[in-house]
């Protein structure tokens, strides 16, 4: 019977519902949306195109393991734990002849693959297509044939992709130069080839044997091996056979290796790929778990508001012996149907939506286009599952009092509101806002940014949670220090005055996503700069050399760095890398240690950089402190390639958050990196910007900086960088500003017969759309003050944590546009349905049956 009242209530009041349907509608959206996020990072495929042609593919293991066994009341525990490493791992050329000895392999082929940009006069020929050098030999694991000239035989040759040579209008016999690992280099065009099938997300440069394995720097060693089957031997039979013979078999340094066929070659092929699931994943969970909860409170408030519009008809239905099971089932049962229609059609939204997203991620570089956007029917089908299970939540809530108090006290509710809200509500929110403190707490003393980013944006929610509970008594605080000001501005002011006291609770329901608003939006705009601008400042404070040379392309040649190095000037070469201590992962860097102080100062609190070898490393204070070193400590390391080490700790310094984590010398890195070009030269010299520029004239895209001009280059790549992140959360604050404009229209489309009295009792149309602006500014007021205090006490924690001091990067213009625009869209969605309201006579609204 519920249910069939609970259908027509909602066909009588379809206005009634529109706001909760809109609000439902949109949070299916972006839950659809963000679970297609997870969903290809956790099931995205990564079609190969290098090996296409190549039924197996033996390559190194690219994780780093780490096994606990625990024992617990005569129990024991094996947990194993992977994570993947920042460079390719190598495997032995050795290898080659133990796969040839297993059978139904008829070709085993080595595979290189190495940087090697192409670059023409103007710079690197096509940005959008990351090219590799490998050796002629490998060409057939795609296969590319050659469609016109010769094979590469002379150091000097090179045979390049039919792409490229389209795009750069390259022919047998033309030059290229080629940036590669080494010195760039000019080789002559031999042949051009062609892959059997389309190769889109990469371009091929294939060198003559002898010059990749030189180009490739990895002696005896290989990127992967092809195992091509006998005729008859099926590829499922062939993997099985090659795992069972390198079973226990190891690449250097103690990495498995793997064997690999159908879609786990493209992971082997696109190691940027592979990487991307686990921040998909990251990105995902984080977008899902936000819109999340920023859903179920906008939702709740949405439900409470339609709840209170319709206190007087839920207190005659328990006037006429509606049991309170009866109310809850009613309202749940309406709850589910808007719900239900709500959800399906978010869902179906979200879908594109999600397509959309992962289109801009690839396209801001994000995310690589090599990993493809995967849909299923379980994103939609649980956006559908949250917004029934949301909506019931939010109707049960929304009814609690309505069903509890007593007939009697209903119908005088209805009618006028109570004074003070219910003791359970204010207790509520005082835990919610106990538990933001703990949070801003917490996040003060989190030093790592994946640990502190979460919690964040967390502690946003919760406190504007405590907003929307402690609302009402916040509104009549409001109240008191504004009654007087009002009082003296007119009547409409005054009018104003008496609906923001009377209706608390209404004008509550409108400042909680006024301020989630506000707070999360300067949130998602100020954490990043504030973490971006203090490490930049560090690495200005650290820098002490006179120039920087930076490169255009990949990176600065060594050959680059050795020109510019005399008996007075110091060179320093920077490269970097990400190592792994255990399974955590820490941003490091390899520098040249000769002459060091005079280019670079990290701020060492302890031990010296003089003693920096290969041997050896220097730790920021926070690597020190999570890891418990001092200068003599053995530190026990992966580096980038899954290479182990155990260098001996002889520094600490204190500016970690500019230059990494740690510090290592410049040749260790540079072998244990796929890059090993420096990201930067710094240089000490009494040499002017014109006389470094032309001892490097010979390298093309390389450039000689001051250091003010190399840190405004830097802050443009963290603009960049940040630019994801306010994509990320930007559907976030989009849902919010929408959830504002719905509930301020559905506070004022609820009060036309409010209206029509006061325009009976002799209010011009003008003084109540005066009212009505005054009561938006007071809330809009109210909203600023508690977001901006939100956001300034969660910022002023993250920076503390992060940087050790109190300075959140606050732009005044910014802040200043983000509450314009949340005034405007106040100011919009009340005077629209306001002016809408006005136009019905006041005596036809006034003697309508309600």
């Amino acid at each position: 019977m519920m249910l069939r009242y609970a259908l027509r209530t909602v066909r009588a009041r379809k206005g009634g519902f529109l706001g909760a349907f809109f609000a439902l509608m949109c949070a299916a959206a972006l839950i659809t949306a963000c679970g297609t996020l997870l969903e290809t990072g956790l099931r995205g495929t990564i079609a190969t195109e290098r090996y296409a042609a190549t039924p197996v593919v033996v390559s190194a293991d690219q994780n780093v393991h780490q096994t606990t066994v625990k024992h617990k009341k005569g129990k024991t525990k094996v947990k194993h734990k992977a994570k993947p490493i920042a460079e390719r791992a190598w495997l032995p050329g050795d290898l080659a002849a133990e796969l040839r000895k297993v059978p139904g392999v008829r070709e085993v082929i080595p595979e290189l693959t190495f940087l090697a940009e192409p670059l023409a006069p103007g710079g690197t020929v096509d940005q959008d297509r990351p090219a590799y050098g490998h050796a002629w030999d490998s060409a057939a694991l795609t296969p590319y044939t050659l469609t016109t000239g010769t094979a590469p035989k002379a150091d000097g040759d090179l045979v390049i992709d039919r792409r490229l040579a389209e795009r750069a209008h390259l022919e047998p016999g033309d030059r290229l130069t080629v940036q590669s690992t080494q010195s760039p280099r000019t080789y002559r065009v031999t042949g051009i080839a062609a892959p059997a099938q389309e190769v889109r997300h990469q371009t091929a440069l294939f060198f003559s044997t002898a010059e990749a394995r030189r180009l490739a720097a990895h002696p005896g060693q290989v990127t992967a091996f092809g195992v091509l089957p006998t005729k008859g031997t099926d590829a499922a039979v062939l993997k099985r056979s090659v795992s069972t013979a390198l079973h226990g078999t190891r690449a250097p340094h103690g990495t498995t290796a793997q064997v690999s066929a159908g879609d786990g070659r493209g992971p082997v092929e696109f190691l940027d790929a592979a990487a991307a699931r686990t921040k998909l994943v990251s990105m995902g969970g984080a977008m899902g778990g936000t819109s999340l909860l920023v859903a179920v409170l906008v939702v709740v408030g949405t439900f409470a508001l339609s709840v209170q519009q319709r206190h007087r008809e839920l207190a005659l239905l328990r006037a006429i012996a509606a049991t309170p099971g009866q109310i809850r089932a009613l309202l749940g049962r309406e709850a589910l149907i808007v719900g239900a229609a709500a959800g399906t059609t978010g869902a179906l939204a979200g879908l594109p939506l999600g397509s959309w997203l992962h289109g801009r991620f690839v396209a801001m570089g994000a995310v690589p286009a090599t990993l493809q956007h995967t849909v299923s029917v379980f994103p939609p089908f649980a956006a559908l599952a949250a917004t029934l299970l949301g909506a019931w939540a939010a109707a049960r809530i929304s009814s609690r009092r309505i069903a509890r108090i007593r007939p009697a006290e209903a119908l005088a509710e209805a009618r006028a509101e109570r004074t003070r809200p219910a003791w359970g509500r204010i207790l509520a929110g005082v835990a919610l806002l106990a538990g933001g403190v703990v949070l801003v707490a917490v996040l003060s003393v989190l030093r790592t940014e994946p640990a502190s980013t979460p919690v964040t944006f967390l502690a946003v929610v919760v406190l504007a949670s405590s907003v929307a509970l402690l609302g009402p008594l916040l509104v009549r605080a409001a109240v008191a220090v504004l009654g007087g000001p009002l009082a003296l501005t007119g009547p409409s002011s005054r009018l104003a005055r008496a609906n923001l006291r009377g209706h608390a609770a209404r004008m509550a329901s409108v400042v909680t996503p006024l301020t989630l608003l506000i707070g999360m939006t300067c949130t998602v705009l100020f954490v990043q700069p504030t973490l971006g601008n203090a490490a930049r400042a560090q690495a200005r404070e650290g820098i002490r050399a006179d120039w920087v040379v930076a490169a255009q392309g990949p990176g600065v040649p060594a050959e680059a760095a050795r020109r510019l190095r005399t008996q007075h000037d110091t060179v320093t070469e920077v490269v970097r890398t990400t190592v792994r201590v255990g399974l955590d992962k820490y941003a490091a860097q390899g520098v040249t240690p000769g002459g060091l102080t005079r280019t670079w100062d990290p701020d060492v609190t302890a031990g010296s950089l003089t003693k920096l070898t290969e041997d050896t490393v220097a730790v920021s204070e926070l690597a020190a402190d999570q890891l418990h070193l001092k200068p003599g400590s053995p530190l026990k390391l992966t580096l980038g390639d899954g290479t182990p080490a155990t260098p001996t700790v002889v520094a600490v310094y204190a500016r970690g958050l500019g230059f990494g984590d740690l510090t290592f010398a410049h040749d260790l890195v540079a072998r244990h990196v796929d890059n090993p070009l420096a990201t930067s030269v710094l240089v000490s010299t009494a040499r002017t910007q014109t006389q470094l520029a032309t001892t490097l004239r010979e390298f093309p895209g390389i450039h000689v900086l001051a250091p003010a001009a190399a840190d405004s280059i830097q802050a443009a790549r963290q603009q960049a960088n940040a630019e994801v992140n306010y994509l990320a959360m930007g559907l976030v604050l989009a849902f919010t500003a929408i959830a504002v404009v719905n509930t301020l229209a559905m506070s004022v489309s609820e009060r036309v017969r409010e209206f029509a009295l006061l325009r009976l009792a002799g209010a011009t149309r003008r003084q109540v759309l005066g009212m009505l602006r005054t009561e938006a500014l007071s809330v809009l007021l109210l909203a600023t003050a508690l977001g901006s205090g939100i956001a300034l006490a969660v910022l002023t924690a993250f920076s503390v944590g992060m940087t050790g001091e109190a300075a959140p990067a606050v732009t005044p213009l910014v802040y200043v546009a983000v509450v314009a625009l949340a005034g405007l869209l106040a100011l919009v969605a009340t005077a629209l349905p306001g002016r809408v309201a006005l136009r019905v006579r006041p005596v036809t609204v006034a003697t309508a049956k309600e």
